[in-house]
């Protein structure tokens, strides 16, 4: 049987492959409506529109190669309704390779079944 602790990493292994992959479309399913994510630069992105929209504004420069998140830990809560994953990220650029890391924070919530992301915060140490 798949623990949530496994599943969560699944889908993450996936949301990296879609991002690899400039799938933005793609990654609309791994979200709440109402996600919220805070980008390495402190900035806030609201729901999950303009969530894709900012990944397929990413995925349109050439240069961009990928977004690849690292989990360190899953924890879950007692109700096993929600989780935290925490890990570190890196962004990766055909000219410059890996040029832009830090640490990540997601929240996790499941939904019907299935896991989904309802925030993210991306902390940039290293640009």
């Amino acid at each position: 049987m798949t623990t949530p602790q496994d599943a969560i990493l699944a889908r993450r292994r996936l949301t990296n492959r879609l991002i690899a992959a400039k799938e933005a479309a793609r990654l609309k399913p791994f979200f709440v409506p109402g996600v919220n994510v805070i980008v390495g630069d402190g900035s806030l992105i609201i729901g999950v529109e303009a969530v894709i929209a900012a990944f397929a504004g990413q995925f349109a420069d050439q240069d961009f190669q990928a977004f690849v998140r690292t989990p360190e830990a899953v924890e879950l809560d007692a109700a096993g309704v929600r989780a935290a994953e925490r890990g570190t990220w890196v962004a990766v650029s055909r000219s410059q390779g890996e040029h832009i890391a830090g640490w990540y924070l997601a929240a996790w919530t499941k939904v019907r079944g299935q896991w989904l992301i309802e925030s993210e915060t991306f902390v940039t140490l290293r640009s």
